[in-house]
């Protein structure tokens, strides 16, 4: 199950309090303080691991709390730290407060990490605070208290290449051609129902990492089918490559449906590098429909690559003029 988005509450924790004590020793008839401080509270850390791919590890646990730190002892003995609690999240998670929806933190690299709630200091004990003209403090400093707070985690997946278009429009199997990711395939509607993650690889010394988004319908900006939820996913991306079944009626009209749902959710997705991939050509109404819509693209300028990724016919062409995108120095 893929899940990008959840709500947790964090608590650091407590630092210790301070000890009041005395030395009571044999030969020793004027003992002074001896009250040890507190220890730190653990604080609570949000880190990058590119082990993790989504956030299902907080389907059923929301509440974190760091340890504690100990209360200092006698004989100036200071309390242990309390350890810190340390959440892993995929990269790619961006943390924001849930009261005012503030970014915390977009934590993109791999070990990138933010402390978001600060463990408490530990007190001083009242060896701390004997002093020439006050030689028996009988009090100490407690611990300050722990920081908490509920907060968003939200995933946004990092990829090279975002792989947009209708349903069905056959790109689950372009990504099983060209990649190592293996979807669900089947012939009707909204198969896939969660972005897939592939790894392309060129040559040695050329590969991307190209997504799967879920397929798209009017008014998806809106929440409609399976709507914006995975609009943000494409966010990252440097190149889209926009797959149109040309065995459908229409696929001129398909495409500027989507390409005004990519401007209505903004986020810069229209300006974004497009390659049009023509797809199904190996279905006889799909050839009829493909000198109509190459002569539409070039009014848009724009190239269509014709491909048939059930047959792979046209894959290698399109690999390398997407390896150009992405690789080309600026």
């Amino acid at each position: 199950m893929f899940i990008d988005y959840v709500e947790i509450f964090i608590a650091s924790g407590k630092g210790g309090d301070g000890a009041v004590a005395f030395r009571r020793e044999k030969y020793v008839p004027r003992g002074g303080p001896s009250g040890g401080d507190g220890g730190r509270g653990g604080s609570v850390i949000i880190r990058a691991n590119p082990a993790s791919h989504t956030l299902i590890d907080f389907r059923f646990k929301h509440h974190f709390r760091a340890a504690d730190g100990e209360n200092g002892q006698g004989g100036r003995k200071t309390g242990r730290d309390g350890a810190d609690l340390i959440i892993q999240v995929p990269p790619g998670t961006v943390i924001k407060t849930k009261s005012d929806r503030q970014v915390l933190a977009d934590l993109q690299e791999r070990d990138a990490e933010i402390t978001v709630a600060a463990g408490g200091k530990g007190g001083w004990g009242n060896a701390r605070f004997a002093t020439p003209t006050r030689q028996a403090p009988k009090f100490a400093r407690p611990g300050t208290p722990a920081e908490s707070r509920h907060l968003i985690l939200e995933l946004k997946l990092i990829a090279d290449v975002g792989l947009v278009g209708y349903p069905n429009s056959g790109k689950s199997t372009l990504i099983s051609v060209v990649s190592n990711c293996r979807p669900k395939i089947a012939d009707y509607p909204f198969t896939t129902l969660e972005p897939n993650l592939g790894l392309v690889r060129i040559d040695e010394n050329r590969s991307f990492v190209v997504a799967d988004i879920p397929g798209l319908i009017e008014g998806a900006h809106q929440g409609k089918g399976l709507g914006d939820k995975f609009l943000k996913h494409i966010e990252r991306t440097g190149v889209l490559v926009h797959l149109i079944d040309l065995a459908e009626d229409n696929p001129m009209e398909r495409y500027r449906k989507i390409r005004a749902e990519l401007a209505s959710y903004g986020a810069g997705l229209a300006e974004k590098p497009e390659i049009v991939v023509a797809n199904k050509i190996d279905r006889p109404e799909a050839q009829e429909n493909l000198s109509v819509f190459r002569k539409e693209m070039r009014g848009a300028n724009r190239k269509v690559f014709a491909v048939s990724a059930l047959q792979r016919k046209g894959i290698k062409e399109l690999l390398y003029a997407i390896s150009g995108l992405l690789f080309t120095p600026t």
